[in-house]
């Protein structure tokens, strides 16, 4: 079987950090099984195995960085060797005739000359201290009986070091939380000291999680993650090179909310119970894609690319940031169709459970704070989308109906970001328009 490498979880991945191995070395493995969660720039994802067989090596430790298509692992059939052992078994003919000259008795002719030793005969001597000299041939002899350690280990080892198997992770954190990495028992491959381990003997001995106090003591420092790292590079890159422009709607969302409201009169074991007013917005949205094809179109260097398809991008909140999975083709998708496939997606975005091609290819997104109690406001465009929408709460005042008499209504803020390369004011307007006259209609989203 080929080893198995760093795999291409987003489109815009080039790394990725292996957080953690969910198996141990020498574990058997079927296709489908979760080995290994992957942090990439959009998410931390569960990567399963590819391959049945056992997971005979594994290259990257907890905590460390990996380019797309760098080794990781390599899951080996039953009875095959990894490629690192073939390598040693190629090379041990020629080893052992090497441990063969080591114990052999020196014999010199009469005429030979004395030479320095090689390098790697004289190694052994170099390494070892003053006082464990008398003790080199009986190491020397047990060294040919046992398998070859990598030359830095055996090195390590003869001097006497206490080595600590941690992860570089696990190093840092135990770093901010004062933790004695050298006492903390290891649960990853091979006994190595995971962040898990770490913050599990903190927590045992009342460390302080995540956040480590400034040298002047105001305020504390939370170092960021990998996600938000590229959180932040792509925001940067989408505020400065895309020029942005604003346009923002309020609309009368009581239509709106009378259609939710008999929707879940149906019963709350009903499928159309469980339908709510973001479904609404999310097929509203699709639907003014359509009637304005224009809108669906993202800048490409020379061009402007036009959609056939609307996948739509959903930004969904997680514990340590922002994912946009998409519902590809929602135009073809009916209003219950989409609201099972939003939690679906959401739920799986949430639980890690996202499979890489479903945060690729969104044509335009979806933003939505009304829960959290915003009423409106202007998100960043995710590159090389068009726009993207900011729902706002739903919220009453007051308002002038169409008799001129003051009533208590209930509105809903829309802000749409447009990239101004794509989308003019009066695109963007139109746009606007269609998705105004859908929601203050919602009758029609059922058609």
């Amino acid at each position: 079987m080929p080893e198995i490498q760093m795999p291409k979880l987003s489109d815009t991945m080039t790394e990725g950090t292996l957080v953690a191995w969910k198996k141990k070395k020498g574990d058997k493995v079927s296709a489908g099984d979760v080995i290994a969660e992957i942090e990439t720039d959009k998410a931390t994802m569960e990567w399963e195995s590819p391959e049945d067989g056992t997971l005979t090596e594994i290259y990257v430790e907890e905590g460390g960085k990996v380019n797309v298509g760098d080794k990781i692992a390599f899951i080996g059939g039953e009875g095959e060797a990894s490629p690192a052992e073939t390598k040693e078994e190629e090379k041990k003919p020629e080893q052992e005739v090497k441990e063969e000259k080591k114990a052999a008795p020196k014999k010199k002719a009469p005429t030979e000359t004395e030479k320095p030793a090689p390098a790697e005969e004289r190694e052994t001597d170099v390494a070892i201290p003053q006082e464990s000299k008398k003790e080199a041939k009986p190491a020397e002899q047990e060294k040919s009986s046992t398998p070859e350690k990598p030359a830095l280990e055996a090195k390590a080892e003869t001097v006497g070091e206490a080595r600590v198997k941690a992860s570089p992770l696990a190093r840092r954190v135990a770093a901010e939380l004062g933790v004695d990495i050298s006492a903390v028992k290891g649960t990853g491959p091979e006994g190595r000291i995971t962040e898990t381990d770490v913050r599990a003997a903190g927590k045992s001995r009342g460390a302080p999680q995540a956040v480590a106090p400034l040298p002047d003591g105001e305020g504390s420092r939370i170092n960021l993650s990998g996600m938000r790292k590229v959180i932040a590079e792509r925001l940067v890159a989408s505020k400065g090179p895309v020029p942005h422009f604003y346009l923002n709607i309020e609309i009368d969302a009581g239509p709106l909310m009378s259609a939710r409201a008999e929707l879940k009169s149906a019963g709350e074991g009903a499928d159309a119970a469980k339908i709510t007013v973001n479904d609404f917005v999310l097929k509203a949205s699709v639907a003014a894609a359509v009637r304005v094809p224009k809108a669906n179109s993202s800048f490409d260097v020379d061009a402007i690319v036009q959609y056939s398809d609307v996948n739509l991008a959903i930004a969904v909140a997680i514990e340590d940031g922002l994912v946009t999975p998409v519902i590809r083709a929602a135009q073809g998708k009916s209003l219950r169709e989409i609201s099972e496939a939003v939690k679906d997606l959401a739920h799986r975005a949430r639980s890690k459970r996202m499979k890489p091609e479903e945060f690729q290819g969104g044509t335009f997104t979806v933003s939505n704070l009304g829960s959290y109690g915003i009423d409106s406001f202007f998100a960043i465009i995710n590159p090389p989308q068009g726009f993207i929408l900011s729902i706002g709460a739903i919220v009453k005042k007051a308002v002038i109906d169409n008799c001129d008499q003051i009533v208590v209504g209930q509105r809903m803020s829309i802000g749409m970001s447009c990239d101004h390369r794509v989308i003019d004011g009066a695109l963007g307007a139109e746009y606007l328009k269609e998705l105004r006259q859908l929601l203050e209609n919602p009758a029609l989203l059922l058609i």
